[in-house]
């Protein structure tokens, strides 16, 4: 196939670059930094540095798209929720005024969104049809989910993937915990309670590669592996598989003080479940926390 990606040159973009190219995919990369592009995603990738140098006559049999500032990366002021809209909302905009104006649509357009849908819905299990909490990380997955389905209208078939908090090597979020738990500092955060949705960037990469391959799953998929945990049990796993104790929790008072409106990322929570893959027969190679944890660390 050729490929167009967004945020290729992210955590999991690189990976699921490499991963295409095994397969003889053809690959182009929109990125800000175009000339990055062959070290990290491949010497074949074709780099762009905006859509706008498509033509109409440039033709894809599918689009992935990955952008979006990292959502954790700094506080959550006014102008950085803005930041956080527009990276992910004009870029899926801009992809769907390509799509439009192309003589020839791509088959299928995978358009990235997170578990932060639902916002914070306490322990309740969580499907696809599941009504979110109102606040601002559904407002935000809400508008770039919708923006990305605008493509329906042109016939393409078109797949959300609301994604857990991915586990992998040389990245993502456990990177930023290794170093506090292996001094023996980690632990959970507020009481522990709330859910947290993860899956293993593998499994993720493979959940991609089904909807690529498919020719009739669409719509919205909870990309997280079957067996969502809590804050205090995700803490104790990382803290076995790294054989250090687990004994200093952040309270939520000190987290609200340092992150402000951030801090909900960490003190609420979503318990989902990827009920549309798995009736799709997706088997997942990573069920389990410790699975993942082991392998990663």
């Amino acid at each position: 196939m050729k490929i167009l990606i967004t945020g290729g040159t992210g955590f999991i973009g690189q990976k699921l670059c490499h991963f295409l190219l095994h397969k003889n995919h053809q690959l182009t990369v929109l990125s800000r930094k175009p000339e990055k592009v062959s070290t990290l995603c491949g010497a074949l990738v074709i780099a762009i540095r905006s859509i706008d140098q498509l033509d109409v006559t440039d033709a894809f049999d599918a689009i992935i798209n990955l952008a979006g500032e990292g959502i954790a990366d700094a506080r959550w002021s006014k102008k950085r929720k803005q930041q956080l809209l527009n990276s992910r909302i004009n870029t899926t905009k801009q992809l769907i005024a390509y799509i439009e104006r192309a003589i020839t649509k791509p088959n299928v357009l995978i358009s990235a969104s997170a578990v932060g849908y639902y916002g914070n819905r306490g322990s309740k299990r969580l499907s696809e049809e599941s009504e979110p909490y109102e606040e601002f990380s559904h407002h935000l997955c809400y508008l770039w989910e919708s923006a990305a389905l605008e493509a329906e209208s042109f016939g393409v078939r078109t797949c959300i993937t609301r994604t857990g908090l991915v586990i992998g090597n040389d990245g993502g979020f456990v990177k930023r915990l290794l170093l506090p738990f292996k001094l023996g500092l980690g632990g959970p955060m507020g009481d522990g309670k709330q859910w947290m949705s993860w899956i293993h960037l593998s499994d993720y990469i493979a959940i991609i590669d089904k909807l690529l391959e498919s020719t009739t799953l669409n719509g919205i998929f909870n990309a997280s592996a079957p067996e969502p945990v809590t804050n205090l049990e995700f803490s104790q796993t990382l803290g076995q598989v790294l054989n250090k104790p687990v004994f200093i929790s952040t309270p939520a008072l000190i987290l609200k003080i340092l992150l402000g409106e951030m801090a909900e990322l960490l003190l609420g929570g979503q318990r989902v479940i990827p009920t549309r893959l798995e009736q799709a027969g997706f088997k997942f190679k990573f069920k389990t926390l410790n699975q993942a944890l082991s392998d990663v660390v």
